[in-house]
Formats: structure tokens, sequence, C-alpha cells
């Protein structure tokens, strides 16, 4: 998990310097996750080689 924890906030970091916005759309309730962590989390996924969304899951559980 530290190892997730530690590719994410830097794949984070290097998206916010890409790209300002959050999210992409406008929606009237605010979402729990936004567009750009929803992005960096499947980039981190991807990284790290985790090929199912059930194997994700189960590393913050």
């Amino acid at each position: 998990m530290n190892n997730f924890s530690a590719h994410y906030r830097k794949i984070v970091e290097t998206l916010r310097t890409i790209e300002s916005k959050k999210n992409f759309l406008h929606q009237i309730r605010q979402p729990k996750l936004s567009d750009l962590e929803l992005i960096a989390m499947d980039l981190t996924a991807e990284y790290m080689g985790i090929d199912s969304e059930y194997q994700l899951f189960r590393m913050f559980t």
C-alpha cells in the first residue's frame, strides 16, 4: 500500500502540472474523487501491474 500511495502522489503532482482543471465536466453534485484523481489512480494501477479492479480495491481494505 505504501508503494501505491507514493506512486499515486507523484503521478497526481505530475498531472497537476500538465492540467490545472480537476474536473473536466460540470456536475451538479460534488463527486468524491476528481477526474484528475481517478486518472492518477488508473495510471498508478497500470504502472504497478494491477490488472483488475478487484485486485486494486483489495489493496485498500
